[in-house]
């Protein structure tokens, strides 16, 4: 039985088929953003690049994650 993909990682099959790019892409992408804070990369994902605000929290989320 394959393990199932929990927390914001489990959004990233479905960003990827939506917006038809690799997550790699969108991670880098919100790397080398001004911005810093959570919320703000969240609203900037989704008025400048049109993803949704589930979509768009999820790569925040585990992008900013990767800095801990």
């Amino acid at each position: 039985m394959a393990d199932t993909v929990k927390g914001p990682a489990g959004y990233f099959p479905s960003i990827e088929k939506k917006y038809g790019r690799p997550i790699a892409e969108w991670k880098d992408l919100i790397r080398s953003s001004p911005l810093t804070k959570h919320m703000e990369l969240v609203a900037w994902l989704k008025t400048d690049h049109g993803l949704g605000h589930g979509h768009a929290n999820a790569l925040v989320a585990d992008t900013l994650a990767e800095r801990r």
